[in-house]
């Protein structure tokens, strides 16, 4: 699968593990990985059925982030999972 979708990976010691958020995706749409290859393996395979689903529901794709756009959205992001105790 070919997607220009922004994929975070973050270390979790309170989950020991792998996080992965997807910023154009939402603030609650996670998965994770015991290793980093796992959980990128994981991203991929949930940006693909997300984008799936979306396009079998007739609902439009959210727009890519560009570089330098997704920054400031990644630290929006950061922020919300420190609200949820992910990182702290």
């Amino acid at each position: 699968m070919n997607s220009h979708y922004t994929i975070i990976i973050q270390w979790s010691d309170e989950d020991s593990c792998y996080v992965v958020s997807f910023p154009e995706w939402g603030d609650y749409c996670h998965t994770h990985g015991d290793t980093y290859e796992d959980a990128l393996k994981n991203a991929r395979e949930v940006l693909e059925l997300l984008t799936e689903s979306m396009l079998d529901e007739g609902k439009p794709l959210p727009k890519p982030q560009l570089f330098g756009q997704s920054l400031q959205h990644a630290s929006r992001n950061i922020k919300s999972i420190n609200k949820l105790n992910f990182l702290n």
